[in-house]
């Protein structure tokens, strides 16, 4: 079989026909090439038994033979081949066997054993060096405490290996860094990548952007607007660029415009439209695409809390694009505030997060939404239908200028791509545990996320289905995604490229690939790692792991790169835009609320039952005794009429239960969905007013009810305060009260629904807003002229609505101030202006907590929007 020999920049390599070759930038390949144009697996070179051929693996961008973009090819001596460009792409020259290429350190790294792989062209001797080193793993001996003999575990621990010597890398193979256009000392936009796409641009002329194809660039991608922004390159030689009222709008390095602006650019400003990224080099307009393929780092990320405690200390590490890591570690070691310092959720108060260069927590309005968050509860209502909850979140997410079937589209792609077309029309409740944690990924896929963070998503799965999770993740990081799942368990942690180990206290235990991770601890099983953990919760792990050869193969060059400088702005600049207008929102909002409690067949039973049952007891309260003032025909005076008082009690009672129990779970059962709706633009007020609009008509309809079951059968005035003469105008005036008191008990509900952290304190709140209301309604005892307890009764809502009721019953004669007749209380005066008042008052109790639900909605935002 005949041996093939390759030559790249100075390097050879001798094929054996007995074996199949990888070429790409995976370190772990067999020809690495550290140029960002070629993709991870680019493709591979083997022996048919006829010929060598080459084989194009999907690359990002393509295979060329003779300038021709080539996906599996016959090739032989005399080819030459550029991989990632047709011109100026790495080169492979192909030759016969000749024997002056045989030394050990030119042959391909071998199948078995710690060879290192070469790194061609342009490789720096960091990180792509580091990361071919050998994938021997023992435990570190330096890591032993002073105390003890052997390591934490009792055995003795193996000499460590002494290190593998790395190649040396010529330095002619060491470009001169350059920007992505080429230039020197230009910034880099993504890395050291190529630009997607070159356009010339004529002074005087107008380049407009958006989706449309009528537009000089055509940027298909969902998240721009058809119309979308324009370049306008001015006479005088300047650029500038015009917002065109984009709904996701346009960023200036990362700092969003404001809606119809526009901004000069200099010759290192990034404009930032959707996915794509545009910047001006001379009078060529280049664009770069984010396919996906991009770089995460994290860097020295620390976090403290109150008191000075860090639960974060330290945390360093890269990810290579197309990878898919794993964070574990025992529990109080900050894998959630880790998730959230990566997210932008909870910005680290020291460190660094880079994406693909660029500082994460300074460009947090243009990186946000590429980037996608799957908490550990599901992100999405599980009383719709799996197309239906899509559909929504597409309505939400996507500008408003988006077709329904362009949405449409895109639902059914991504639905095709995670084999949940055949569920589409299944309510989520009915789907397994695996099958609705898809559909979550499912609604995060909608916008194209380069990046994927998962929190425990296998928690609470049988074996079966946590397999099925982790391959599913492993299949987004191979079709061009970079995946991190925060994960308890470790069956499947061989699937992931990468895994982060966190030790008690926040700090880096280790870093590496997972079939290493055993042996650098030296532990037989992770169950037993995790016991080390607890047992030596003082031993500095963190240090451990900083002194090991594999802390200098994976993460010692971290901080090799700089950052895309970029100045923080102030805050009011960096409120992101929303891509739907918010009466947009709202509509949406509502009816996917509407939607929800009408597929909730018990909810919409118990709202008609509640009522009608609470009416039906205040009839059995004296039935035959009316609500009138009632004259003693001995005296001549007035009789108290505790009838009127105990059905107006109960009446009362009866409406704020109904009303709080209405909207006391409301916030909390959907608050992971609101959070991260939030982070994608969803509008605090508009999310309110949906609930305040669909909660309110519900409770006013129950109120309602409640007011004709209990008036309808009674003897009640014929001539009311507000409404006038006729026993349906009085029972009207007599029901508003009840109403509002149902409407503004909701809004009390909301408020305890927005300040507890889990469902279950909900209930004993309820329970004891009720009592309260009893207390304070003024049917009880006496409450004008009682200092102190009259004052505090100005917060109740019943006592509004009894007062307001009251004033047309003539309260103040039915149920007079015995001890002090001439104490009569001024909210029952039998006055029209009294009923205005009281009913004023009532309304401005459920404005005041409106105002405290939006508050404390705040505190469940990503904390860089807060800022």
């Amino acid at each position: 079989m005949p041996e093939l020999v390759l030559e790249s920049n100075g390097r050879t390599w001798t094929l054996d026909a007995s074996r199949t070759y990888t070429l790409g930038r995976d370190p772990q390949g067999d020809i690495v090439f550290d140029d960002a144009r070629v993709s991870w697996r680019h493709a591979t070179i083997s022996w048919t038994g006829r010929s060598w051929v080459i084989e194009d693996h999907g690359s990002t961008n393509g295979t060329f033979v003779q300038g021709h973009r080539i996906h599996h090819l016959e090739i032989g001596p005399g080819s030459a081949i550029h991989l990632g460009n047709a011109t100026d792409g790495p080169r492979l020259s192909l030759s016969s066997a000749t024997p002056a290429v045989a030394s050990p350190h030119a042959q391909p790294k071998p199948q078995q054993g710690p060879q290192q792989p070469y790194v061609a062209q342009g490789a720096t001797p960091g990180w792509a060096a580091q990361q071919a080193a050998p994938q021997q793993a023992v435990p570190h001996q330096a890591a032993v405490p002073q105390q003890a003999a052997s390591r934490p575990g009792g055995r003795k621990e193996a000499p460590q290996a002494a290190s593998v010597p790395q190649q040396p890398i010529p330095e002619q193979s060491i470009p001169e860094q350059q920007g992505p256009g080429g230039g020197a000392g230009v910034p880099p936009v993504y890395g050291d990548r190529s630009p997607t796409t070159f356009h010339q641009v004529a002074l005087g002329r107008v380049m407009r952007i958006g989706r449309a194809l009528d537009n000089e660039l055509v940027v298909s991608d969902l998240q721009v607007s058809r119309r979308h922004a324009e370049f306008h390159a001015t006479p005088d030689g300047r650029f500038e660029i015009r917002d065109l009222g984009s709904h996701n709008g346009t960023f200036v390095n990362g700092i969003p415009m404001a809606k119809g602006g526009s901004a000069l650019l200099g010759p290192n400003d990034i404009v930032g439209v959707g996915h794509s990224t545009f910047r001006l080099v001379g009078d060529r307009l280049e664009e770069f695409v984010d396919t996906g393929e991009v770089s995460f780092s994290a860097r020295h990320l620390t976090v403290t809390v109150d008191g000075g405690k860090q639960i974060l200390k330290d945390v360093s590490f890269g990810v290579s694009e197309k990878s898919l890591v794993a964070v574990i570690g025992p529990s109080g070691s900050g894998k959630s505030t880790l998730l959230k310092a990566l997210t932008g959720y909870r910005p680290a108060d020291e460190g660094d997060v880079l994406y693909d260069n660029r500082n994460l927590y300074k460009q947090f309005a243009e990186l946000r939404r590429r980037i996608g968050l799957v908490p550990q509860d599901d992100i999405l209502h599980k009383e719709l239908t799996v197309s239906r909850a899509l559909k929504y979140a597409a309505k939400l997410r996507f500008p408003a200028d988006t077709t329904a079937a362009e949405r449409d589209a895109r639902i059914d792609e991504v639905l095709r791509e995670l084999k949940l077309d055949i569920h589409k029309d299944k309510k989520v409740t009915s789907l397994s545990g695996g099958q609705r944690k898809r559909v979550s990924v499912a609604l995060e896929l909608l916008t194209k996320p380069s990046l994927i963070f998962l929190d425990e998503p296998t928690s609470g799965l049988d074996p079966g289905m946590d397999r099925d999770v982790m391959q599913l993740l492993r299949g987004l990081a191979d079709d061009g995604r970079t995946v991190l799942v925060v994960t308890h368990s470790v069956a499947e942690l061989a699937l992931c490229d990468r895994i982060l180990v966190m030790a008690p206290g926040g700090s880096v235990a280790y870093f590496g690939p997972p079939e290493e991770a055993l042996n650098f601890f030296g532990y037989p099983s992770w169950a037993d790692v995790f016991s080390a953990f607890e047992n030596y919760r003082d031993y500095d792990w963190a240090g451990r792991w900083k002194g090991s050869q594999h802390y200098q193969m994976y993460a010692a060059d971290i901080d090799a790169v700089a950052p895309q400088s970029a100045h923080m702005p102030p805050p009011q600049a960096m409120r992101p835009p929303k891509p739907q207008g918010w009466a947009s929102q709202l509509g949406t909002l509502v009816r996917r609320y509407v939607s929800v409690i009408a597929s909730d067949k018990g909810f919409l039973a118990l709202s008609v039952l509640l009522p009608a049952v609470i009416g039906a007891v205040s009839l059995l309260i004296d039935p035959d005794k009316t609500l009138l003032v009632q004259v003693d025909e001995r005296t001549g005076g007035v009789k108290p009429n505790s009838t009127a008082t105990t059905v107006l009690l109960i009446l009362a009672v009866g409406a704020c239960f109904a009303g709080a129990a209405n909207s006391v779970r409301e916030l909390i059962k959907e608050r992971v969905i609101y959070e991260r709706e939030r982070a994608t633009g969803l509008s605090r007020s508009a999310y309110l007013m949906s609930k305040v609009i669909v909660l309110g008509a519900i409770t006013v309809l129950q109120g309602a009810i409640v007011g004709v079951i209990g008036f309808a059968n009674r003897e009640i005035p014929p001539e009311g305060l507000i409404l006038g003469s006729g026993k349906a105008a009085v029972m009207i005036e007599l029901s508003i009260p009840l109403m509002a008191l149902g409407f503004t008990s909701m809004m009390v509900g909301l408020v305890i629904s927005s300040l507890v952290r889990t469902p279950e304190p909900t209930m004993p709140l309820l329970v004891m807003f009720a009592i309260i209301q009893v207390v304070f309604t003024g049917c009880l005892f006496i409450l004008h002229g009682t200092p102190g307890v009259n004052e505090v009764s100005y917060l109740m809502p019943s006592r509004w609505a009894v007062a307001a009721a009251g004033t047309t019953l003539d309260f103040n004669r039915i149920s007079p101030n015995t001890e002090d007749p001439a104490g009569t209380d001024p909210l029952w005066d039998h006055e029209a202006s009294a009923y205005l008042i009281d009913m004023a008052a009532l309304l401005a109790l459920a404005a005041v907590c409106a105002f405290l639900v939006a508050r404390f909605l705040r505190r469940h935002e990503p904390e860089v929007m807060r800022k």
